[in-house]
């Protein structure tokens, strides 16, 4: 996995200021620039399926102790609409996770620049992505696709009824602890 540009710099300019350069051993600096990786999902406006897939995430990582940063982002956020939306927000209350508070926001290319991992909910996401920010490419993959390798878009729920949503919540349950597990593991988090 390839070193987080900005701390690995950050970490260089801090050794060759604090300590002698051979007293930096490369698999320390390597090991604390994987310790805590970055991931952001990604669907269109922010509003549904990437808040409930972060904030489902965030409890994962948690009830498994991994250390891992987890955001979301939008690839078209509309600026009328940073709420989430009503049935994300009552479907998650009643996993017991608040994201009343949440607002949306667009991928930046700072985002893009940190992230280790960009996960996104279609492939059409994917494809927006990697257009605008072509050095996302191998850190951008569809949820579907890094978790499992299937070609599978998880489905849009945005104006549905609840059941649509709970579709989406499903699918998200079976990706996340694949796709998290898979993180955990490459930076040897777990077994």
């Amino acid at each position: 996995m390839p070193l987080n540009t900005t701390f690995r710099n950050i970490l260089f300019t801090l050794s060759a200021l604090l300590i002698p350069v051979s007293a930096v051993n490369a698999e320390q600096v390597k090991a604390a620039s994987q310790t805590e990786p970055e991931v952001i999902f990604v669907c269109t406006g922010n509003t549904g399926r990437s808040p409930m897939a972060e904030a489902l995430a965030k409890q994962i990582v948690e009830k498994n102790h991994w250390k891992i940063d987890i955001e979301s982002r939008g690839a078209n956020v509309d600026p009328k609409e940073i709420v989430p939306e009503a049935n994300t927000v009552t479907l998650l209350k009643d996993r017991g996770i608040d994201i009343s508070s949440h607002r949306a926001q667009s991928l930046t290319e700072q985002d893009v620049n940190k992230a280790d991992y960009i996960l996104t909910m279609t492939a059409s996401h994917k494809e927006k992505v990697l257009k605008k920010f072509p050095q996302a490419e191998g850190k951008t993959f569809t949820l579907a696709e890094f978790a499992s390798n299937e070609q599978k878009d998880l489905d849009d729920p945005w104006g549905k009824p609840m059941d649509a949503y709970k579709t989406v919540a499903s699918q998200l349950d079976t990706y996340l602890p694949l796709a998290l597990a898979k993180i955990a593991k490459s930076v040897g988090q777990t077994k």
